[in-house]
C-alpha cells in the first residue's frame, strides 16, 4: 500500500523525528533522516548547541500512528501525530514533517491493532529476525507498543512490525501486556528514573535523548496514558495541588512572570519541613536527565504542583 493524504500511516523505524519543516534540517541531522533513522548516531554527532536546535518538534516511536496531510515529491510528508495531544497547535495532534521512508501505510486488519498490544519495557532493545537471531531493528525504546504475531516460542515473542514482511522477535522478559488500569504515580516515576543521565535533546522523546516534557509524556505513555506533548498543555491536562501536598510522581511546573509554562519536572520526594523540594527532570542547562533538589533559580519560577 502507498501513503495517501487524508489517510493514517504508522512509523516504521524505532524512533522517528518530527521536524518543523524539510528546509529546517541541518547537515548534522543526516543519520536521523534515513530509512533506518539511526538516532544514536545522530545524537552522538551533535555538539551541545546542536542538541537544542529548534528544528526538532518531537519524536515518534515505532508503530505510532500519524495522519498524513501532505506528500511532497522530495520524500517528505506533513503529518499530525495523533497520539501526541497538542490542543493549541492542532486538535488532532502534534503537526510536523517526517521523511516518507520512515512511514508505512496502514496494512491489513490486525497489523496496527492496539487492542491486543504488548509494550516494550526494556529501556532500549532491538527486534530480532528469529529467536536468538540477528538484530533487524535496533534502538527500540521503552513505551513502544507492538502487536503479537502468534504464541511465544522458547522465551521469545513474535510481533508484527510496520514495514516488515515477516514478524520480528523480542525476549518475553522485555515485553509486558498493555493494561487498561491506570498506573500509580510511583510506577510512572520508576520508568522516568530509568532515564537518569540520558542526554537532553530539544524535542526528544526516547531513551536515546529526551526533553523535559518528553520525559513526562514517555513515563506515562509506558502505561497507556497519553498526556499532551508540551509542558504548558500538560499543566492544563493535570490536576493542580496545594503546594506542600505533592508526593513522589506528581509534577512541578515552572514559568517566568507573565510568561507561559516553560519547564516541568517529576517530584521525587515529599517536600521538607523548610520547603525543600526534589525532582527528576530533563535539564536544559545540564544537558541531561538529573535528579536533584530544586536550586534557587528553579524555586523562583515554580508556579505549581499537579497530579496526573
Amino acid at each position: 500500500m502507498e501513503l495517501q493524504p487524508g489517510r493514517e500511516a504508522v512509523v516504521r523505524v524505532a524512533v522517528a523525528t518530527l521536524w518543523t519543516s524539510p528546509e529546517a534540517v541541518r547537515p548534522v541531522d543526516g543519520p536521523a533522516l534515513t530509512a533506518g533513522a539511526d538516532i544514536s548516531a545522530w545524537i552522538s554527532g551533535m555538539d551541545t548547541d546542536q542538541q537544542v536546535g529548534d528544528c526538532v518538534l518531537s519524536q515518534l516511536l515505532l508503530g505510532e500512528r500519524v495522519l498524513v496531510s501532505e506528500l511532497r515529491p522530495d520524500g517528505w510528508a506533513r503529518v499530525v501525530a495523533v497520539e501526541q495531544p497538542a490542543a493549541k497547535l492542532d486538535p488532532r495532534g502534534y503537526p510536523g514533517w517526517l521523511p516518507t521512508d520512515q512511514l508505512a501505510a496502514v496494512g491489513p486488519a490486525g497489523t496496527t491493532d492496539t487492542e491486543a498490544s504488548l509494550v516494550v519495557d526494556a529501556t532500549v532493545t532491538g527486534l530480532h529476525a528469529a529467536p536468538d537471531g540477528p538484530v533487524v531493528l535496533p534502538g527500540v525504546v521503552v513505551g513502544t507498543r507492538l502487536v503479537p504475531a502468534g504464541p511465544a516460542r522458547a522465551g521469545w515473542q513474535p510481533v508484527h512490525v510496520p514495514g516488515q514482511a515477516v514478524p520480528l522477535w523480542l525476549p518475553n522478559g522485555q515485553l509486558v501486556a498493555a493494561s487498561a488500569a491506570s498506573p500509580t504515580a510511583e510506577q510512572a516515576l520508576a520508568v522516568a528514573q530509568r532515564l537518569l543521565d540520558v542526554v537532553y535533546i530539544w524535542g526528544g522523546l526516547s531513551a536515546h535523548g529526551i526533553d523535559c516534557s518528553g520525559l513526562v509524556h514517555l513515563a506515562w505513555r509506558r502505561f497507556g496514558v497519553l498526556l499532551p506533548r508540551d509542558a504548558d498543555d500538560q499543566a492544563v491536562a493535570t490536576t493542580p495541588l496545594p503546594m506542600g501536598a505533592e508526593r513522589p510522581g506528581d509534577l512541578y511546573f515552572f514559568a517566568r512572570p507573565g510568561r507561559k509554562i516553560h519547564h516541568i519536572g517529576i517530584v521525587t520526594a515529599m517536600p521538607g519541613d523548610a520547603g525543600q523540594r526534589r525532582m527528576l527532570h530533563a535539564c536544559y542547562r545540564r544537558r541531561r536527565v538529573v535528579e536533584e533538589p530544586l536550586p534557587a533559580e528553579r524555586t523562583a519560577t515554580l508556579v505549581g504542583a499537579h497530579r496526573v
